[in-house]
C-alpha cells in the first residue's frame, strides 16, 4: 500500500469518535466500496490498516483488494450498536457497495406485532406486518432471540400466538378444542371462549404495557427466582428461567418503529402518496415538486442545515443543498431555519425563481412558525409550507390551528417520513464532515498533528 496514502488515511482515522456508528470506505473517485458497523469506530477500522494486520486470513481476499482502493473513508456515529446495525443494513440496502456479500437482498428485520384491530389480539412475530389494526414494536436485530422473548412473555401474559379468526359474537366457540399450548397453561384460550373479551384485553394491556416500559422490576423477580431454585438443586428450573431472563433482556436490542423505518416492509406508491397528500393540504393538483429542511448540530456547534428536493415523490439529488449555518450563535433551531428558508428562496421571493409545491420542515410548530416568519417579509410567499413533527408524527399545517394526526401507514404520511428522514441523514452528514475538520484544526494548532498540504479535501462549500 502507498506509503503516504496510508499515512493520510490513519491521521483521518485518529479524530473516528470511540463510539458505535457506522463507517462507509471510499475509492478516488467518492464511490462507497464497503459499508461496515463498529461498537467503537476508531478501533475498528484503524484494524484494517494496522502494520500487522493479516486481511488476508482474517476478512478474506476481497476485503484485502478493497483495501489497497480506499482513499477516504467516512463515519457516522450512533447512539446504540443496535442502531448502528439498522442503519448499517439500510446503508447497504440503499447504496449496494461491491465489497458487502451481506445484507444487499430484501431480507427485512422482524417486528412484534399486536393485532389490536382484532376482538382478541394476537401476538406474532413478523417481517411483513398488517398494513393497519395491530401495534409494532422493532424492528428487533436477532429474529430468533425475539421468537424466544415471545415464547417467554407468553407463559406470563398468556396471549394467542394462533392465526385463527376468533370474534366474541361467534356463540360455536363454545363447542371448540383448544390446542396444547391452553393444557400447558400457556394460553386463556379464547378460541374455545374460555376468557372474555374484557379480561383477555386486560391481559394484552399488561403486555403493550411491560414492552413500554424497562422490565426491571420481572427481570429482577425472574433473577431470584432462579436463584431460589438454583439454592434449591432445581437445576432444571434455574436453567428455564435463565433462558427466559436472556430471552426478555434480548429485546432491549430494538430500533424504533418511526424512526428505523424499513421501505421494504412499509413501501408506498409515490403516485399514491402524492394523491393522499394533495388531499390532506386541500390542493387541486398533487403535487409535483416537494422541498424538506432539517437542521443538525452538537449542542450548538458546527450548525448545519440540509434541503433536499422530491420530484413526483422521488428523490432528485442534483436538487439537494446544504447550508453553514452563519448568523446564529447558541442553540437555537428557530433562528436556523428562519436563515436557510431566507437564504434558499430569496430569489423566489422576488420572482425570480419558482417556489416548490410543498415545504416541508423537520419540527414541530415552532418550526412551522420559524418557517413562516421568513416568509412573511417575501414580496411573494410560498404556496404551501408544513412540518412533521417526529415524536408523534403529527402535521402541522399553515393556517391551521391544530396538527393533523394520520395513521401508520397513511401513504401521505410514508412519503413525508420518506423526505424528513432522508433530509436529516443529509444534514448528518454535513455535521459530521464538519465536526471532523474542526477536531482536526484545532488538533493542528495545539501542534498534535501536521497541517493537511495545499490541495487536500476539505469538508465541502456550503450554499449562500
Amino acid at each position: 500500500m502507498d506509503e503516504k496514502r496510508l499515512t493520510a488515511i490513519r491521521e483521518r482515522i485518529a479524530t473516528f469518535p470511540k463510539t458505535p456508528g457506522v463507517y462507509l470506505m471510499k475509492d478516488r473517485e467518492g464511490r462507497v466500496l464497503y459499508v461496515g458497523k463498529a461498537k467503537d469506530l476508531r478501533a475498528r477500522v484503524s484494524s484494517y490498516f494496522q502494520p500487522g494486520a493479516d486481511l488476508l486470513n482474517t476478512r478474506g481476499p476481497d476485503i484485502c483488494r478493497m483495501i489497497d482502493k480506499v482513499v477516504d473513508i467516512d463515519v457516522i456515529d450512533c447512539d446504540t450498536e443496535v442502531e448502528a446495525l439498522l442503519k448499517e443494513a439500510r446503508l447497504v440496502k440503499d447504496i449496494q457497495p461491491p465489497h458487502n456479500a451481506m445484507l444487499k437482498d430484501d431480507k427485512t428485520f422482524p417486528y412484534l406485532e399486536i393485532t389490536t384491530g382484532d376482538d382478541f389480539p394476537g401476538v406474532f412475530v413478523t417481517r411483513t406486518p398488517r398494513l393497519k389494526g395491530s401495534k409494532l414494536y422493532g424492528p428487533f436485530a436477532s429474529p430468533s432471540s425475539l421468537r424466544d422473548a415471545v415464547n417467554a412473555l407468553q407463559r406470563v401474559f398468556k396471549y394467542r400466538t394462533c392465526e385463527l379468526d376468533i370474534r366474541a359474537d361467534d356463540e360455536s366457540r363454545r363447542f371448540f378444542r383448544p390446542c396444547l399450548l391452553h393444557a400447558i397453561n400457556q394460553c386463556t384460550a379464547p378460541c374455545a371462549a374460555l376468557i372474555s373479551k374484557e379480561d383477555y384485553k386486560k391481559d394484552v394491556d399488561r403486555l403493550k404495557k411491560f414492552l413500554a416500559s424497562k422490565r426491571s422490576v420481572v427481570l429482577r423477580q425472574m433473577k431470584k427466582e432462579m436463584a431460589s431454585a438454583a439454592k434449591g438443586l432445581r437445576f432444571e428450573d434455574a436453567g428455564v428461567l435463565r433462558d427466559r431472563i436472556k430471552a426478555i433482556e434480548s429485546l432491549a436490542l430494538t430500533g424504533d418503529v418511526r424512526e428505523d423505518v424499513q421501505p421494504e416492509v412499509f413501501y408506498i406508491d409515490p403516485r399514491e402518496g402524492l394523491e393522499k397528500l394533495a388531499g390532506l393540504l386541500n390542493l387541486d393538483a398533487p403535487p409535483r415538486c416537494m422541498e424538506c429542511i432539517d437542521i443538525a448540530h452538537l449542542q450548538g456547534a458546527e450548525m448545519v442545515g440540509s434541503l433536499i428536493c422530491f420530484i413526483d415523490g422521488k428523490p432528485f439529488k442534483n436538487g439537494y443543498r446544504r447550508f453553514k449555518i452563519k448568523t446564529v450563535e447558541g442553540i437555537d433551531d428557530y433562528a436556523a431555519i428562519r436563515e436557510v428558508v431566507t437564504r434558499r428562496y430569496r430569489y423566489a421571493a422576488d420572482g425570480e425563481e419558482l417556489y416548490p409545491d410543498v415545504i416541508l420542515i423537520d419540527g414541530g410548530l415552532g418550526q412551522l412558525h420559524a418557517a413562516l416568519e421568513a416568509t412573511s417579509e417575501m414580496n411573494v410567499r410560498p404556496p404551501m409550507v408544513i412540518a412533521l413533527a417526529k415524536r408523534e408524527e403529527e402535521v402541522f399545517i399553515q393556517a391551521k390551528s391544530a396538527p393533523v394526526r394520520l395513521s401508520r401507514n397513511n401513504a401521505a404520511l410514508r412519503l413525508l417520513q420518506q423526505m424528513r428522514d432522508e433530509a436529516h441523514r443529509f444534514a448528518q452528514h454535513y455535521h459530521h464532515m464538519l465536526r471532523r475538520k474542526a477536531t482536526f484544526e484545532k488538533d493542528v494548532g495545539e501542534g498534535r498533528r501536521a497541517p493537511r498540504r495545499r490541495g487536500g479535501g476539505g469538508a465541502g462549500s456550503d450554499t449562500d
